[in-house]
């Protein structure tokens, strides 16, 4: 985690690479592999601590107790992805809604925006589709349900509300992070604090999404789309939100680049950073 943020400075001066680099659809597997990561990530973990038949669910009676683990699991499983070598080839967006962030301060092309959103839905949608092969109807069936997010009884508009502060708050951090030399390298073990805290206090509320793909990958299985405009809109408008406060204070100029951790062992495509090792890592 203590390796060089340093980029050179031509890339510094250009956020968003001119010229094409080759092979960037590698960064949108990537992309997909994550957020494929991700779902099977919590999918197992759910059955483990929630399935009537798992042993661990039947050990562990308290349902808070239940709960704080699984968001101990997935704020470890972010932090992973984050850091690891592929992650940090990507910069580990694994949400179309951050990357929509990031597309408004023109950290990130189009196209590359574009990329980064199909992956990320289509990696979230193979990775649930793939715990269900491996768990059958204890994956489909309740309580279960295909992990999907919906909000509690009643509850729509304080969970939109939830979604949306949630989200403002995660992009937030980032952005200051980010921008801040010495805590860029933590951005994201702070996104993991954020992830444990909002999965053990809000998710009786909204499910805690703050995701789009995330949200897309169970539904779409469950066939259940109950209150999914909340999971779509919430996070793109929080997020926005963000970018918004960064634009208008001119803040956003002193964020380099897209990744939420920028390795100078990993090229770019944001910011046309160019490692100097001739041969990086491919997949």
């Amino acid at each position: 985690m203590q390796q060089s943020l340093a980029v050179d400075n031509e890339a510094e001066s250009h956020p968003v690479a001119l010229n094409a680099q080759p092979r960037e659809w590698q960064e949108y597997l990537i992309e997909a592999w994550a957020m494929g990561c991700f779902m099977i990530s919590i999918g197992m973990v759910v059955v483990l601590l929630e399935a009537p038949v798992s042993s661990l669910h039947n050990s562990i009676q308290n349902e808070t107790l239940r709960r704080v683990i699984l968001a101990a699991a997935m704020a470890v499983t972010a932090v992973g992805l984050i850091y690891s070598p592929w992650g940090q080839r990507s910069g580990a967006h694994m949400n179309p809604a951050v990357t929509l962030a990031f597309l408004r301060l023109h950290k990130i092309s189009l196209r590359h925006a574009l990329g980064y959103i199909v992956a990320q839905m289509l990696g979230g949608v193979a990775g649930i589709y793939l715990v269900w092969i491996v768990f059958g109807a204890t994956f489909s069936s309740p309580p279960i349900s295909f992990v999907t997010t919906v909000p509690s009884d009643g509850a729509v508009i304080a969970a939109f509300f939830a979604e949306l502060l949630m989200s403002a708050l995660l992009m937030l951090m980032l952005l200051v992070s980010m921008r801040n030399k010495r805590a860029a390298p933590y951005t994201g073990l702070l996104v993991g604090v954020l992830i444990f805290a909002y999965i053990s206090i809000e998710s009786p509320l909204s499910g805690m999404s703050i995701n789009p793909a995330r949200s897309l990958a169970s539904a779409l299985p469950a066939h259940k789309w109950t209150s999914y405009w909340l999971y779509l809109v919430a996070p793109i408008l929080g997020m926005q939100l963000s970018a918004g406060i960064f634009l208008w204070s001119g803040a956003s100029r002193r964020t380099s680049c897209a990744k939420l951790f920028h390795s100078s062992r990993q090229r770019c495509i944001h910011c046309g950073f160019t490692p100097v090792s001739k041969d990086p890592p491919s997949i």
